[in-house]
């Protein structure tokens, strides 16, 4: 008996060879077959049946050819589930396929093998063994799974292994066609010079590394003095050279992998995002993108995420500071003086009468109109009732003064004028007579307490604070940190029910003292922070 090796491959319905008796083509993959030896016959095999009764055909003579009996190796021989007519198949897969192409070669090796289950059987008992490139029972002597599992159970194994992967095979949705893949050429991708097929560009990192290292050669023994044992200089100079060369291609390998990590290739795709945000985002997200090489997509995508946030409540900041300093109040006035603010700055500069060159003068280029989102997007998108101003057809809010709101009598007709709206803790100043301000708001001492004393130097975040509210603190022996974390509970709390709040409802909201809790509520009702329902 001896082994052929067939290059023609003809693949049946469960992959792998299939071989055909010549006189009854018959299938005989499975079974024992005879094959001619002489040189007249190529690849010419016979079932036994054919065989016993002398059949032949074309230049076959079975008086005078020499023959070979193959039977099937179906019996274990490196591992408990695979037999050694698979193993050669899969060895002569690979040499005719190469190695890494595994779909083919489980195609080769047949039996309903996909190619992840080749490939780990490849690893695990060539590559991984510790007699590589043997396998670890490669010794001839070495019967011991060939005793172990007779070739009866074996075969039954298989063949119940082959029965089950064709009825999953059956059961399966249908595969989608396989489309034609793209040629590896620079034109056929959005990426100008990239070829996706080689993942390789047309220009790459350090392009002329390579001219370096080019004609340079290594014979062996070469560069060691035979009598002192040490490198010459000019294999020191080679070995530098190819040092440089390595990192080289490390920073190549490198820049590639932050390409693919982070998905730049899918130029589309990121120039979609890039449109949908303001130039500002733009530039910041620039800046940052060195930081990519440090990071995974996630990580970059959320940290892109954050200095936008960032750039964004800087902007809202500036323009609620802005709108303070002009004693604006409310969100309509600021959307008002926004829109006024934006047409001043969209008007020609004058030009006088003896302005030489005013006829010639070029106006400035109009910035580009973008929607103010960053305050409307920070802030409550409907103010309480009574933090809008009701204006009476004697007075007109202007941008330079907050607007100002009377509360009309029923019973006599007339109006008491009040302030305007409140921004920041401080109330804004109105056209009001210093007789109907309210009394400044003296805050009850607790009983065995003495007042804490509060100063720049030793207190953190007192200059976020009024001076009724470091009063407050003093008296209450509150730091000014836990004070705006209660004050700003407490307003969110009020904002959700319309601007009122029950004093039990802030006594669970503050968590305090309720001694203490009471009085920073009445602080907030006096202050008309809140009103008392």
């Amino acid at each position: 008996m001896g082994v052929i090796k067939r290059k023609n491959i003809v693949k049946g319905n469960e992959g792998g060879l299939k071989y055909i008796c010549d006189v009854c083509s018959a299938d005989i993959t499975s079974t024992v077959r005879i094959r001619c030896a002489h040189s007249a016959c190529t690849e010419y095999d016979l079932c036994v049946p054919c065989f016993s009764k002398g059949d032949s055909s074309r230049d076959h003579d079975p008086r005078t050819h020499p023959f070979l009996v193959i039977e099937q190796h179906s019996i274990p021989m490196y591992t408990r589930d695979w037999g050694a007519d698979e193993e050669l198949l899969l060895l002569e897969g690979l040499e005719v396929y190469g190695l890494g192409s595994w779909s083919d070669v489980a195609d080769h090796v047949g039996g309903f093998r996909n190619k992840e289950e080749v490939r780990e059987h490849y690893i695990k008992t060539y590559i991984e063994s510790s007699k590589f490139p043997l396998p670890e029972n490669a010794a001839p002597q070495d019967l011991s799974l060939v005793e172990e599992i007779p070739r009866e159970t074996f075969q039954a194994c298989k063949k119940r292994r082959i029965e089950k992967r064709k009825e999953d095979a059956k059961s399966a949705p249908p595969a989608t066609p396989k489309q034609k893949p793209t040629a590896s050429v620079p034109a056929c991708h959005e990426v100008q010079g990239y070829m996706p097929g080689r993942l390789e560009f047309e220009a790459e990192f350090c392009n002329e590394a390579e001219e370096a290292v080019q004609h340079m050669q290594f014979d062996p023994g070469d560069g060691i003095n035979p009598r002192t044992g040490e490198l010459e200089p000019e294999m020191e100079l080679k070995m530098l050279v190819m040092n440089i060369y390595n990192a080289r291609l490390t920073a190549r390998a490198d820049r590639k992998k932050v390409l693919f990590t982070h998905d730049l290739l899918s130029y589309r795709a990121n120039n979609n995002k890039d449109k949908k945000r303001t130039k500002e985002e733009r530039d910041l997200n620039n800046k940052a993108k060195p930081f990519a090489r440090m990071m995974n997509q996630h990580d970059f995508e959320n940290v892109t995420a954050n200095l936008e946030y960032e750039h964004n409540l800087r902007q809202a900041i500036a323009q609620l500071q802005d709108w303070r300093q002009m004693r604006i109040g409310d969100l309509k006035t600021g959307e008002k003086y926004e829109q006024e603010k934006q047409i001043r700055s969209q008007r020609p500069a004058p030009t006088g009468a003896f302005d030489r060159i005013g006829g010639v003068r070029v106006s400035k280029p109009t910035p580009p109109v973008e929607t103010p989102s960053a305050t409307t997007a920070l802030t409550a998108p409907e103010l309480p009732e009574r933090f809008k101003p009701s204006i009476t057809p004697h007075t007109t809010p202007s941008i330079a003064q907050a607007p100002t709101s009377s509360t009309s009598n029923p019973h006599d007709g007339t109006s008491t004028p009040t302030k305007g709206p409140l921004t920041n803790g401080n109330a804004n100043v109105s056209a009001t007579p210093s007789s109907q301000l309210k009394h400044k708001y003296s805050v009850p001492s607790l009983n065995g307490t003495t007042p804490l004393k509060l100063s720049n130097e030793s207190t953190t975040d007192l200059h976020l604070l009024t001076k009724e509210e470091a009063d407050l603190c003093s008296a209450l022996r509150l730091m000014p940190k836990p004070y705006l974390v209660i004050k700003e509970g407490l307003i969110r709390e009020a904002m959700k029910s319309g601007g009122g709040l029950k004093r039990k409802l802030a006594k669970e909201v503050c968590k305090i003292d309720p001694s203490k809790s009471t009085r920073i509520f009445d602080f907030f009702v006096h202050s008309g922070w809140i009103q008392k329902v």
